[in-house]
C-alpha cells in the first residue's frame, strides 16, 4: 500500500488520493444493461435461462427453487452454520424491529387534522449476488427488515451454481427469514425480470440489493422507467475507511483493511492516520497477512488501488473520512465515542478496537447494505423504513376551512393557480351561506 503525506498534496493530487478505482465505461455498462433488460422483456423465463447458460454454465429446468431444493439444502449446512444464521438474524431482527416508523395525528390547528399512515409495500425483490462467494448474509439484511414491514410479497432472486442450484446456505436463510419464493437468476437480468416480470418471476414494486456494476445500472434503469419498479440506493464496490492513532494496533489495522479488499478487485481500503510509524506499520502488516490469505489474487489487484494518507492530526482525518464517505468508517483511536460527533458522512461507523466491520456484516444487529463509491453523502443505509410507504392524510372541518381557507386561497393566487383557489373560494362561498352540510347530491354550478 502506498502511503501519502496529506499535508504536502495539491489539491487535484488529494482528490486523486480519494478516487475511486475507475469502474468500466458507465456508457458500457449502461448498454449491456439496456440489452439485458430489452431481452428479458421480449424472452422471459427463456432469456433468463439463455443468461444463465452463458454467464452461469448453468441448465435450468425451473426458475424456481422448489420443496426438493430446499429440503437438501437442509441437510447440506451443518447444526453449527445454521445456529450462526439463526443467531445473525435474532440480531438484525431485534435492531430493526426497534425502527418501525409509527402512524401519527397532529392537529396543527384548530379544525385542521393531519395525519401519517404506515402501509407495507406490497411487493419487493431481493436480489442475492453470488460471485465468488455465497452470500447468506444478503439474504438476512434483506429478508428481515421485509418481514418486519409486513410486505405482503417477498421475491428473492439469486444466481444458480453450475449445478443449477441456489447455494444451500442462501435457501436456509431464505427460509429463516420467511421467504419461500426463490429464483434461480443472477446479474442485469434477474434485476429485469422482478421488474417486469416473467412467466415464472412476478413483477414486484421496488428492488433492493447489492451487485455489480451491472446490476447497479440495471436498478437505476427500471427505477426511471414508470413501468418498471423502485430501487433501494445506488451501490458500487465495497469499501472501508480505517481513521487510526498511534494506540492502534496495525494487525487489527491491517486485518480490518483485508477484510474489505478481499471482496473484489475493485474493492478499496484507505487508512488515514496522523502516526507515520503506524502507516508503516500497517503496511508492512498489510504485505504480511496477504500472503496467508486465500483470496490472494483478488487482494493484489484491490490493495493497488488503496493507500496510507498521514494527516496532521485526528481533525484533520475526520475531514478526510467525511469528503471520502465511506460505506464502512472505523475508528481505531482512544477514545472513539469522542469523535463519533464528527462524524458527517459514512455509511455504518464501527468504534474501537474490538468492533471489526465483519462483524456488522455478519451478525451485529446493523444492516449491511450500505451506500458506495460516496453516495454515504446523501443516502443511508437499509432500514424498515425503505420497506414502507407514508401516507398523508388532512382533514379539515368547516371551521378549519373558514380559519385557514383564505391563507390557500393567497399562496394559489400568488403563484397564478386559479383553478387551486377556485376548489377553496367555492367552499368558502357555501359555508357563508350557511351550508355546512355540502349534500353530495347538490347540483354543479
Amino acid at each position: 500500500m502506498r502511503i501519502l503525506d496529506w499535508e504536502s498534496l495539491a489539491p487535484g493530487e488529494r482528490r486523486a488520493a480519494l478516487a475511486r478505482p475507475v469502474q468500466a465505461t458507465r456508457e458500457d455498462v449502461n448498454a449491456v444493461a439496456r440489452e439485458v433488460i430489452a431481452n428479458v422483456r421480449a424472452g422471459g423465463d427463456a432469456a433468463i435461462r439463455a443468461y444463465a447458460r452463458r454467464f452461469d454454465g448453468a441448465e435450468l429446468e425451473n426458475l424456481a427453487a422448489g420443496p426438493e431444493e430446499f429440503a437438501q439444502a437442509e441437510h447440506a449446512l451443518t447444526s453449527e452454520q445454521r445456529s450462526a444464521l439463526e443467531r445473525a438474524i435474532d440480531n438484525v431482527e431485534r435492531f430493526h424491529r426497534a425502527q418501525i416508523p409509527q402512524a401519527l395525528t397532529v392537529e396543527t390547528m384548530p379544525g385542521v387534522r393531519c395525519e401519517r399512515l404506515i402501509r407495507p409495500i406490497s411487493a419487493v425483490g431481493l436480489y442475492v449476488p453470488a460471485g465468488s462467494a455465497p452470500l447468506p448474509s444478503a439474504v438476512v439484511m434483506l429478508g428481515v427488515p421485509a418481514r418486519i414491514a409486513a410486505c405482503p410479497r417477498r421475491v428473492l432472486c439469486t444466481p444458480p451454481g453450475r449445478d443449477g442450484r441456489a447455494h444451500p446456505a442462501v435457501l436456509v436463510a431464505a427460509r429463516l427469514c420467511g421467504i419461500e419464493s426463490v429464483f434461480k437468476a443472477g446479474g442485469a437480468q434477474a434485476i429485469a425480470a422482478l421488474a417486469y416480470g416473467t412467466e415464472s418471476i412476478p413483477k414486484v414494486d421496488k428492488i433492493f440489493g447489492p451487485g455489480n456494476a451491472w446490476v447497479t445500472a440495471a436498478k437505476q434503469a427500471v427505477a426511471a422507467d414508470p413501468a418498471g419498479a423502485a430501487c433501494d440506493m445506488p451501490a458500487g464496490p465495497s469499501e472501508v475507511l480505517v481513521i487510526a492513532d498511534e494506540s492502534a494496533r496495525a494487525e487489527f489495522v491491517a486485518a480490518d483493511l483485508l477484510a474489505q479488499a478481499e471482496h473484489d478487485t475493485q474493492a478499496q481500503a484507505i487508512l488515514v492516520t496522523p502516526s507515520r510509524a503506524l502507516a508503516e506499520a500497517v503496511a508492512a502488516a498489510v504485505v504480511s497477512q496477504t500472503r496467508g490469505l486465500s483470496r490472494r489474487a483478488i487482494l493484489e489487484q484491490s490493495l493497488a488501488g488503496s493507500r496510507c494518507i498521514v494527516v496532521r492530526d485526528l481533525g484533520s482525518a475526520l475531514e478526510v473520512a467525511n469528503e471520502y464517505a465511506a460505506e464502512h468508517l472505523i475508528l481505531e483511536v482512544r477514545e472513539p465515542r469522542r469523535w463519533l460527533e464528527e462524524v458527517t458522512s459514512a455509511g455504518s461507523v464501527f468504534l474501537g478496537a474490538w468492533s471489526p466491520e465483519p462483524m456488522g456484516d455478519y451478525c451485529s444487529g446493523t444492516n449491511h447494505v450500505l451506500p458506495t463509491y460516496g453516495y454515504a453523502r446523501a443516502y443511508s443505509g437499509l432500514s424498515v423504513l425503505d420497506f414502507v410507504k407514508r401516507i398523508t392524510v388532512q382533514e379539515l372541518s368547516p371551521e378549519g376551512l373558514r380559519s385557514l381557507g383564505p391563507v390557500a386561497v393567497s399562496l394559489a393566487r400568488l403563484e397564478g393557480l386559479d383553478a387551486h383557489a377556485g376548489a377553496v373560494t367555492r367552499r368558502l362561498a357555501a359555508l357563508a351561506g350557511g351550508d355546512e352540510a355540502a349534500p353530495l347530491a347538490a347540483s354543479a354550478t
